[in-house]
């Protein structure tokens, strides 16, 4: 934290080189990933925040970090000292920094901002902006380029193939649904820069991103051709011999503009305005006709085949037994040994790792008592975290990249005696979570639409939680994809549930300085009934591990949400007590017992 200080006056002395008032920084890449390799981690440098979301912008008296109320503890902590000020984006305000741009900068002055690494929708909303203002704006420069001498490199690490029974749709046929997509749009190439959809698409998997199994890479697609632009030596001749047994032909990475720029005048070019950069649009010459709408790959990936949904169960069940195993040794230690919530981290990870397909976790886990559980994105790190001790709530999220899925879980557990006002908040948020398990729904309803079942049963206590209650999920691919939601997103078509998704059912309560509570489930969805009202939709629930019901108010549990809990204990304990034994299966017997 001692350098930021002296990093940010670097920017300021860069900035007034260029005859820049003001920079904007963004936590993003030139594919917009969630995950930032090092190289693209420049926010969290400059700033010392190291949240996976948040804005800097400097000017040459003002240095401030927008983010939303999941990161307002963690960023106050974290920009102590640092003469950053910590600007609180309210829930949805999500230009919030515009309004503050619009209102702090003069006329004539001018924002920088590395435009490869700024989203196109983004970008055009500061553009009318600043506009407004009468401000320039300057996409050309990449500041930290010149003053960002330890910059790490690109990452190097080698691609693989994700193969057969995994893999079971041949990279073949989803080239052939999407370039059957684009010819419905009337496009004669297709750019993608998203690092899931080119994994998915290219039936191909990496390490360039902490926690997702994809490389970095942009793809330009043609009816009948493919270029893949990746790091050289990144993929090795046999599978590139692969590649090209299936039309895709490799290119340098730094070369996807240049291919833009060549593309022919008169064709058109499908982008999806929310997954490319401003960068990159600006290199397709005005000669080329665009045609916008959401990436193909990205509706086709969403909708999990019913192989894959197989492949999941098997995921879900590996996962669900080296949760048992962790639980157990977790009960047999707590309160006999030191437990710290980084000691949580390194055996649940080590538990999962003793399973077939595991290649790493899904995300950094979240290992939180009491109070540090409120933080819904909480991080324990070696110069900060708690040891497990006395009486509470203790909240982990966690989950695994398997080579047949991708799990995300969170379970609250009890140390000790939980409160009645714990148990209280415990058993609403699991009538939330219960409540939207059950949910039936019409094929096509807007995924937003459904935010408000889970929360229902928390509001009617007066009280709410600020971050979504779901998000899509991946097939081991990233634990964060879409295009559903389950939030308080504004609906749009692109959100429509269908056959095959898999999302997140997680509402939570937290209350700052004392625990917080969040419960969640993977679910998918499966077909429930065809009638002459039309086609509708329920949740499987594919997340295979108890859920502690020393936590739980009983009281305040209805005979149906009572009958739900039993039977998922007994479809938990059917499913993983064969794959468990010893200490694993008695802890799991016990916990899935009836109430």
């Amino acid at each position: 934290m001692s350098q930021i200080p002296q990093r940010i006056a670097a920017l300021r002395a860069a900035m007034q080189q260029h005859g820049v008032t003001a920079c904007l920084i963004p936590s993003s890449d030139p594919h917009l990933s969630e995950y930032l390799p090092g190289y693209w981690q420049g926010r969290r440098w400059l700033s010392g925040f190291h949240g996976s979301v948040g804005l800097l912008i400097v000017t040459t008296d003002f240095a401030g970090l927008w983010a939303d109320s999941r990161y307002w503890v963690q960023a106050e902590q974290e920009l102590a000292g640092s003469g950053i000020q910590l600007m609180k984006i309210q829930t949805l305000a999500s230009t919030h920094h515009l309004d503050w741009l619009a209102a702090n900068l003069a006329a004539g002055s001018t924002l920088a901002v590395d435009g490869d690494v700024l989203g196109l929708a983004p970008a055009r909303a500061l553009q009318a902006t600043l506009a407004g203002i009468g401000v320039a704006l300057r996409t050309d420069l990449d500041l930290l380029q010149q003053m960002w001498a330890e910059r790490p490199s690109l990452p190097a690490a080698p691609v693989y193939a994700h193969l057969p029974p995994y893999a079971s749709t041949p990279r073949s046929d989803k080239l052939a649904a999407v370039r059957s997509a684009m010819r419905e749009a009337g496009a004669d190439w297709h750019f993608i820069s998203t690092l899931d959809d080119i994994a998915w698409l290219t039936n191909l998997r990496g390490s360039d991103v902490n926690y997702n199994p994809v490389f970095i890479a942009h793809l330009l697609l043609g009816q009948h051709s493919a270029t893949l632009f990746v790091g050289a030596g990144k993929i090795d001749a046999e599978l590139a011999a692969e590649l090209a047994a299936d039309g895709i032909l490799l290119a340098d990475y730094a070369g996807a503009k240049a291919a833009l720029a060549a593309l022919p005048a008169g064709k058109r070019l499908l982008l999806d305005p929310r997954r490319i950069t401003l960068g990159l649009r600006q290199a397709v010459p005005e000669q080329v006709q665009i045609s916008e709408q959401i990436n193909p790959s990205t509706l086709l990936k969403s909708r999990k085949t019913a192989a894959e949904a197989a492949h999941v169960r098997q995921a879900m069940e590996l996962d669900g037994a080296a949760l048992a195993e962790f639980f157990a040794w977790f009960e047999a230690n707590v309160g006999r040994s030191t437990i710290s919530e980084l000691t949580i981290d390194e055996q649940i990870t080590a538990a999962r790792a003793r399973r077939p397909g595991f290649v790493c976790p899904s995300f950094a886990t979240i290992a939180g008592f009491n109070a540090n559980g409120a933080l819904p994105h909480y991080r324990a790190t070696e110069a900060s975290h708690s040891d497990i001790a006395g009486n509470g709530l203790l909240l982990i999220d966690s989950g695994g990249q398997y080579l047949n899925g991708t799990t995300d879980i969170t379970r609250v557990v009890a140390v000790g005696q939980p409160s009645a006002e714990q148990q209280r908040d415990f058993t609403l948020v699991l009538k939330g979570m219960i409540a939207l398990s059950m949910a039936h729904f019409p094929v096509g309803t807007p995924s937003p639409m459904l935010d408000s079942l889970a929360r229902a049963p928390i509001w009617q206590a007066d009280i709410d939680f600020g971050h979504g209650v779901g998000h899509g999920v991946g097939y081991f691919l990233n634990v964060h994809e879409g295009p559903q939601s389950i939030s308080r997103s504004q609906p749009e078509a692109t959100m429509a549930m269908q056959p095959g998704m898999i999302t997140s059912n997680e509402p939570g309560i937290y209350r700052p300085g004392h625990w917080g509570v969040r419960i969640e489930n993977l679910l998918l969805n499966v077909p429930a009934a065809d009638n002459s009202f039309g086609s509708f939709l329920k949740f499987e629930t594919l997340t295979l591990c108890p859920i502690d019901t020393r936590c739980i108010a009983r009281e305040l549990l209805s005979p149906a949400e009572t009958a739900w809990l039993n039977d998922y204990h007994a479809e938990v304990y059917r499913r993983i007590a064969p794959l468990v034994s010893g200490d694993a299966l008695a802890w799991l017997q016990q916990a899935t017992a009836a109430i």
